[in-house]
């Protein structure tokens, strides 16, 4: 019978470097490959297309904008171009709340823009800063923003202000009257302007007491303005059972109930 004898255990060994050589030197080979195709000419980024809500923003205004970035996004490859970055370059702009960023092949990059829509300033008319709808707030030029109310508080509290606001605006507009301001000072007080001027002390508490001061304000006005013809100037809701108030030239207090004055500031 033929007999096997073992090879040497330095054969052996040499064998199974080559074969170690071998498997190095192909994964090289195909890392170097696949640098090479990613870095292709062909897969440059050739482009960006931007759709959605663009009624602030344009190609051209976005390129301007973003000149430099785009040019150091755009000499990646298609394939390896950090998306995640693309879409903080985009929402770095004014008026974009929100960008999607997707690839389009062979070598284009689509962008999806969202942008805020405006429903009052924040602080002063003119401040630079808005509330969109989200409550939330945001910097932008002011120049195409006509006719929004003020909206003003602590930081972080846009959204309960606005969600007020819209509340007692549906009260006020019972009665044709424009909510123009509403403010929320540092120690919870409440404060609202009107159209005409006449100011407002809401006083404390929560939303749903604040809409029954002003429900009730707003159901016994015109027995009030019937009774004196004068300019409404000032309210003050901060009365348990009643409301005073100023006309021009007659001061008044509603049910004579005497004020609770916590502070409005």
């Amino acid at each position: 019978m033929p007999t096997t004898t073992d090879m040497p255990l330095d054969v052996k060994l040499m064998a199974l470097a080559t074969q170690l050589l071998l498997g190095v030197f192909a994964l090289l080979a195909l890392g170097a490959l696949g640098t090479w195709a990613v870095r292709h000419p062909a897969w440059t980024v050739k482009g960006i297309s931007v759709h959605g809500d663009v009624a602030h923003q344009n190609a051209v205004g976005l390129r301007a904008q973003l000149a430099t970035q785009m040019r150091s996004r755009l000499s990646s490859s298609f394939l390896t171009v950090d998306l995640e970055q693309v879409r903080q370059m985009f929402e770095q702009v004014p008026w974009v709340r929100r960008a999607v960023v997707q690839r389009e092949f062979p070598n284009r990059l689509r962008v999806t823009l969202q942008e805020h829509d405006a429903v009052a300033w924040w602080g002063e008319q003119g401040s630079g800063e808005l509330v969109n709808s989200h409550g939330e707030v945001f910097e932008a030029s002011p120049d195409d923003v006509d006719g929004l109310p003020e909206l003003a508080g602590p930081d972080g509290r846009a959204a309960d202000v606005l969600a007020l606001h819209q509340a007692l605006q549906a009260q006020f507009a019972r009665l044709e009257l424009g909510l123009e301001r509403l403010e929320l000072g540092e120690r919870g007080g409440w404060r609202a302007r009107l159209h005409s001027g006449a100011v407002i002390e809401l006083g404390r508490g929560t939303p749903e007491e604040l809409q029954a001061r002003v429900q009730r304000f707003v159901g016994t006005l015109p027995q009030i303005t019937e009774r004196y013809a004068g300019a409404l100037q000032t309210v003050d809701l901060r009365y348990p059972n009643g409301y005073a108030l100023r006309v021009r030239g007659v001061t008044t207090t509603n049910d004579q109930a005497t004020p609770n004055k916590p502070s409005n500031r």
